[in-house]
């Protein structure tokens, strides 16, 4: 399927309306930071690695008309734009890592004229786009390795094209096993409570040609049981140094099922969504949201009683212990991960 999830066209940042999907394909054209906050913030543009993309593209878009004279009087106005896109969504370490990655090539030119900065912050912005491109595939082929042919294949949420910018982690795997000839079969959780899996995962999928079967969060236990699973494969938003990782809310779920039913459990993601300043999983920021995506229909028509409680964190944390491997662009990590995630990502 040959779309961009996100990039830079005729002056504005280019995405995708994910909230419109599968209903239509629809793309937003973006023009003032403020828009782009509120995307990220409600899921238009999502997916760890593509909101990396949009933090690099969003502090252009946020400094390119910026009128300092010096580089200190720019440095301001880089670091309020970054602030506030940082405030968008607390958890995705790719949003945080292409905010740095876009402060760290602005102090390293800050002996340039602020009109090559803002040219080299474009440059920047690009890289981190086509980088994302060529990571994702190396995940991909190291990821396929591990997938043979006939497989039944279980994810959650959506770790594809969507939550990238062309071709995916999690189910990057997937698209590179089938370019080598490998017949796969895909399940795809519904994931509460926005329905990614549902919505995204089995559109994208059905789009590209893969076999894939779309089953409710709580199904996934007896489709184990049966033997009707293989492997489960999932993304990631941020991993901790130990090997605890976060991912959409349901991911622990499949984890701990797979460990009882001896099914090997998988992570995709780039070097970039490792946090090696956190320990462990507890440290890992989990964004609360709005409890009105579990009681009504998307924002529409109501499910649950009016006024009811509702505890809604967007994601989980599944203890390195379940996780068989993590599959990254630098090749696969296996346990003991405190040791290997030191020695291959942190180079």
């Amino acid at each position: 399927m040959k779309i961009r999830t996100i990039e830079w066209k005729r002056g504005c940042i280019k995405l995708i309306d994910q909230t419109r999907l599968p209903g239509k394909l629809q793309y937003l054209y973006v023009r003032d930071l403020k828009v782009l906050w509120q995307a990220i913030k409600v899921l238009k543009v999502r997916g760890a690695p593509a909101l990396g993309a949009a933090a690099a593209l969003g502090v252009y878009l946020g400094i390119k008309d910026s009128r300092a004279k010096n580089f200190a009087q720019f440095k301001r106005d880089l670091e309020r734009v970054v602030k506030y896109l940082a405030s968008s969504r607390p958890t995705a370490r790719n949003l945080f890592w292409g905010l740095e990655r876009m402060c760290g090539a602005a102090v390293k030119n800050k002996d340039k004229s602020i009109g090559r900065i803002k040219e080299l912050l474009f440059k920047e912005a690009k890289a981190v786009i086509e980088d994302d491109r060529r990571i994702c595939r190396r995940i991909g082929y190291y990821g396929a390795k591990l997938f043979k042919s006939a497989d039944n294949i279980l994810t959650v949420c959506n770790a594809g094209i969507l939550a990238t910018i062309d071709y995916g982690t999690a189910l990057g795997v997937i698209y590179r096993a089938k370019q080598e000839g490998k017949r796969l079969k895909v399940y795809a959780c519904e994931t509460r409570p926005l329905l990614q899996g549902a919505r995204l995962t089995t559109w994208e999928l059905k789009q590209s040609g893969i076999d894939v079967t779309l089953i409710c969060d709580n199904m996934a236990g007896t489709l184990m049981k049966q033997g009707r699973i293989d492997r489960v494969i999932a993304g990631a938003d941020r991993i901790a140094a130990n090997g605890d990782t976060a991912n959409k809310i349901g991911t622990y779920n499949l984890a701990v099922l797979s460990h009882y039913h001896k099914i090997p459990f998988y992570i995709a993601a780039p070097s970039s969504t490792f946090d090696l300043s956190i320990k462990s999983g507890q440290g890992i920021p989990i964004e609360q949201r709005n409890g009105r995506e579990v009681s009504e229909l998307f924002f529409k028509r109501p499910i649950a009683a009016k006024g009811i409680k509702i505890y809604n964190p967007a994601f989980d944390v599944t203890d390195a212990g379940l996780i068989t491997a993590i599959i990254t662009e630098r090749g696969i990590i296996r346990p003991p991960y405190l040791r290997n995630i030191k020695r291959i990502i942190s180079p």
